[in-house]
């Protein structure tokens, strides 16, 4: 194999990871905001849900590039099969099963997002939960691994996408809990299709 150890590669798995973490928080917290159907009448549910979607798939790009960039950076031994199986990794192999374990995590929520209008709603719902434990998982493999969660602005970052989701998380259990049980949004266009 050619070696491809350069800084450019090195910088872009960098800032790719601390995008695709910054864009998980939006996606969660847009969530929630969908969950307990938050805006009435002035923002409709079918912006944050396009939003959320959108953002989503912006997050997942984001993932893809901090993978790729980092397999093929030479610098450090992180195979292809390291990015979706854990504890295969050769380099700090406990920090980087925590990022693929986030990594397969996400990947559920979004293709179960993709099937959604095919799978049970219990059942979406239990996946879609998933998406605290990926969050929970990159925010640690950001910190342990990441190379500029040690800084001020990386700490800074990673702080406060945590608290973020923190927040959110308890105004969604302890402010609204009434509005968050047992609902799911759709689109205008998707509650069209199944009537």
């Amino acid at each position: 194999m050619i070696a491809l150890t350069s800084p450019y590669i090195w910088y872009t798995s960098r800032i790719s990871g601390v995008i695709s973490l910054v864009m998980l928080t939006l996606v969660i917290v847009l969530g929630i905001l969908i969950s307990t159907r938050v805006g009435g009448r002035r923002v409709g549910r079918f912006e944050i849900t396009e939003m959320h979607r959108s953002i989503s798939l912006i997050a997942m790009i984001f993932v893809a590039l901090h993978v790729v960039t980092t397999v093929i950076d030479t610098y450090v031994n992180i195979d292809w099969i390291s990015a979706v199986v854990p504890m295969t990794s050769n380099y700090q192999r406990l920090p980087v099963a925590i990022g693929t374990v986030a990594i397969d995590l996400m990947l559920a929520v979004w293709l179960s997002s993709q099937l959604k209008e095919r799978i049970d709603p219990r059942a979406w719902r239990a996946v879609h939960f998933s998406s605290y434990a990926s969050f929970v998982a990159a925010a640690i493999h950001s910190y342990l691994v990441g190379t500029d969660e040690r800084s001020l602005w990386g700490l800074i970052v990673l702080g406060s996408c945590v608290g973020v989701v923190l927040l959110a998380t308890i105004w969604r259990v302890v402010g609204r809990p009434e509005r968050a049980v047992g609902r799911t949004a759709l689109s205008p266009l998707e509650q069209s299709k199944r009537r």
